[in-house]
């Protein structure tokens, strides 16, 4: 195995996802990817209107993504042993990381998971479900750090 894909979407379950994959990668040995995907958001309106962002909306989200993707990649340096890069991408995030894994020809995704209840699932869809569907590589989902009790 020599390339890891991690999904990352700054939270403490990606963050937990991270650490994971760090160890994995020292005992195969792997280099890492970590990719963020966001999207820009469409509103549409009942009475079939849009509001589109403009170009410069698009641009500060790009800009805050990247300085949040640049403070992970800081963090994660600090484990010298593993080569571990970036990835920013604007799309919605399964089919981009799929599209990812494909193009950097990974040997496995690795996605955190919060591990919502089935009417949540249901609700608001899981992006980790849909990668685990669709991707064309093994998908290791990581449960998000759980609670002392």
């Amino acid at each position: 195995m020599k390339t890891l894909l991690l999904a990352h979407d700054f939270d403490a379950t990606s963050e937990h996802a991270l650490s994971e994959a760090i160890e994995l990668a020292r005992k195969l040995p792997a280099r890492i990817v970590v990719a963020h995907v966001y999207s820009v958001p469409v509103y549409n309106f009942p009475e079939g209107s849009s509001l589109i962002p403009s170009a410069e909306d698009a641009a500060r989200l790009a800009e805050v993504a990247q300085r949040s993707l640049d403070q992970v990649l800081a963090r994660a340096s600090a484990a010298p042993d593993v080569a571990i890069s970036g990835v920013l991408r604007a799309g919605v995030p399964d089919e981009e990381i799929c599209r990812l894994a494909d193009e950097l020809r990974a040997d496995m995704i690795v996605i955190g998971t919060h591990a919502r209840g089935a009417l949540a699932r249901a609700l608001l869809g899981s992006v980790a479900q849909r990668v685990v569907r669709a991707a064309k590589v093994p998908v290791l989902s990581i449960r998000g750090p759980q609670p002392a009790g």
